[in-house]
């Protein structure tokens, strides 16, 4: 089985597929994890319940902090009421790739 990259490139964002765990206990991003499909999703987990839109909230705040980027460069395109969600994230691509890939492995 081919490993697909873990996100895409396009000419002004990135998209990239994210499980979420909310009601999980800690909000944590813990790195990539392969899907026995070959794809990649990034596996973060949020104390917000689902309730309201909290966890997505929750979410897309965690990410935004740990790549250092404003909340509104991102949205989620896919997924909006499933634990696993596709994310865009607009800006300097080759430096938000560089911040992705320093997630690191789950």
């Amino acid at each position: 089985m081919t490993m697909r990259p873990r996100f895409e490139v396009l000419a002004t964002s990135i998209r990239f597929r994210v499980r979420l765990t909310p009601k999980g206990g800690r909000d944590a991003i813990e790195g990539w994890h392969a899907a026995d499909d070959g794809s990649s999703h990034l596996k973060v987990r949020v104390r917000a319940a689902p309730e309201s839109g909290n966890a997505n909230t929750a979410l897309i705040e965690l990410i935004a902090n740990a790549m250092g980027v404003s909340r509104t460069s991102f949205a989620i395109i896919g997924g909006q009421k499933a634990r696993l969600k596709t994310l865009a994230v607009t800006g300097d691509t080759s430096a938000l790739a560089r911040k992705l890939e320093g997630f690191g492995v789950a």
